[in-house]
């Protein structure tokens, strides 16, 4: 593991390795053979809604440009970068957010902008203050390094004025990008400019006419047909999103910036109003969105999806990040059913990183979630080839059996038998998989736990495994109680067509599950004593 600032051999593995995150790197390098012009640093994006509080694709948008960030700052050998999260607080509150107190303030406000809404939370001087405060505090939590912009600021001093001036220069243009993507009726209101109502102080949707662009003067119809003459400078309008997405680039020099398979088309619209404007759309990823357990598109208002408390809650953040880092083109199911076996893989890779070829290090997700919030090698060095004693999959089959009301120092009493030391201050990642693990257990294991009676052969074989336990020595090793099981499972006086059906037999017996781990490295856990007493309950049902 070696500084990315000088070592040669890694630049050059990484400028040829098939990761995503160097692929899309390579995107950058293409835009800025020599670097950027005047030795800037290369600008990422990330864009953010404050009408409602962030949420796991918040978290998965800024992870991932960060991930890309960090692969091209290995591919160029340490060139300077930036990450800007944009919010986008001077858009109109267009409906009540069902996720909020005071409600009726919200519906007295809407229309406005949302940094001129009181906070419902009466903590900050307006909604979209309260929302910045809740996003920035998100990507504080998990260490992000990044820049904050708001459109309201910018917008408001003025520092937009300028790039206003330019959409209302190109007006007719834009409005030929945009009007033939509309539907009739749209097109008769669709305007790319959107005037601040001078009484009201809603955000319009009313068709414009420009009289002076350079002074950024404009005419429109208020709300009550009152014809206004008023210049869109000094937070006064703001631009239709797509417009505005073209102008924040121009504008910022954003050079990359990725967004959901949803937003295809409006990229390829704002990156004609981009060129426009005197500008280049930016490099970027379209990831394919998220899928509940049914295949269903994740939707905010229905519910269906997963939050990041809850994975929190069921995982680890290294779990979600190494789930979120795999095939982000391809659509993923976002549901608790998924935690477990991510958990597993990336502990896995963990496991294999120090031990790797260089090549296949910067192909391992590890090699890139460690590098998120410290980019030198050598602290992110600090974390490779570490390994956890046991599974998370294994500490669930513990917990289960132990039931719902099973306790942190239960399962830590199991783990002795298998883990020297055995407390959560000595094996801190441990520790939150056992946290996890009970969390997971109380809320979805134990209320469904149905272990079933064994079949007269499945009986047969569990005695002969309850025999062998009972001549096994205390600390007989996990590989040597997996070598009597599958001797067992392989005696055809069992009647067994395949080891699969015995284990699918102990799994669900003993463990009342469909599923389980290594039955040798289960037995050295949960205790030689404790399984033949399930074997024990399981032979009474048979009876």
């Amino acid at each position: 593991m070696t500084d990315v600032s000088t070592d040669s051999a890694l630049i050059e593995a990484a400028r040829v390795s098939k990761a995503w995150p160097f692929q899309e790197a390579l995107k950058l390098l293409k835009r800025y053979p020599d670097g950027k012009p005047g030795a800037a640093p290369v600008l990422f994006e990330t864009g953010y809604g404050p009408s409602g509080l962030p949420h796991i694709g918040t978290f998965q948008e800024v992870l991932r440009t960060t991930l890309v960030r960090r692969a091209y700052e290995t591919i160029t050998g340490g060139a300077p970068t930036r990450l800007v999260a944009f919010s986008d607080d001077m858009d109109g509150l267009r409906k009540v957010p069902d996720n909020v107190p005071n409600p009726g303030l919200l519906a007295a406000n809407l229309g406005k902008p949302l940094s001129r809404i009181p906070d419902p939370f009466g903590k900050f001087e307006s909604f979209a203050h309260h929302n910045n405060a809740m996003l920035r505090e998100f990507l504080d939590r998990f260490g992000f390094d990044y820049e904050f912009v708001s459109a309201s600021d910018r917008y408001n001093a003025g520092a937009f004025d300028k790039a206003l001036g330019n959409v209302l220069s190109h007006y007719d243009a834009i409005m030929g990008v945009m009007l033939p993507t509309l539907r009739e009726e749209r097109r008769k209101t669709y305007s790319p400019v959107l005037p601040v109502s001078p009484t009201s102080g809603v955000v319009l949707q009313v068709p414009i006419e420009v009289l002076d662009p350079v002074a950024g003067v404009i005419r429109f119809a208020d709300e009550d047909g009152t014809v206004v003459e008023q210049s869109v400078f000094g937070g006064q309008a703001k631009l239709q999103w797509k417009v505005d997405w073209a102008m924040r680039w121009v504008d910022l020099g954003v050079d990359y910036e990725m967004c959901g398979k949803d937003l295809t088309d409006s990229v390829t619209q704002s990156g004609k109003i981009a060129q426009i404007l005197g500008g280049r759309r930016p490099e970027g990823l379209i990831y394919e969105l998220f899928l509940d357990e049914n295949g269903e598109k994740i939707s905010k208002s229905k519910g269906n999806g997963l939050t990041i408390e809850q994975w929190l809650t069921y995982g680890t953040e290294e779990s979600l990040g190494f789930y979120l880092f795999r095939e982000p083109k391809s659509a993923k199911q976002l549901h608790v059913g998924v935690i477990p076996k991510a958990v597993d893989e990336y502990w896995q890779f963990r496991g294999n990183l120090a031990g790797q070829p260089l090549d296949k290090q910067l192909g391992n997700p590890v090699w890139h979630l460690l590098r998120v919030n410290a980019p030198g090698a050598d602290k992110a060095a600090k974390g490779a080839g570490d390994t956890l004693p046991v599974t998370f999959s294994l500490l669930l089959n513990l917990v289960g059996v132990l039931g719902a009301e099973a306790t942190a120092e239960q399962v830590w009493s199991y783990l002795g038998n298998y883990v020297a030391d055995a407390k959560p201050e000595a094996h801190p990642d441990l520790g939150e998989l056992v946290r996890a693990a009970l969390a997971t257990n109380r809320d979805f294991i134990a209320p469904t736990l149905l272990r079933r009676a064994p079949t007269a052969n499945e009986a047969a074989a569990l005695k002969a495994l309850d025999a062998e336990l009972a001549n096994a020595e205390p600390k007989t090793s996990a590989e040597e109680l997996q070598h009597a099981v599958y001797e067992i499972g392989k005696d055809e006086a069992y009647g067994f067509e395949n080891l699969r059906d015995w284990f699918k037999a102990l799994y669900e017996t003993l463990l009342g599950s469909s599923q389980g781990p290594r039955m040798g490295s289960f037995i050295a856990l949960y205790g030689i004593p404790e399984t033949r007493k399930l074997i024990a309950q399981a032979l009474a049902q048979a009876a």
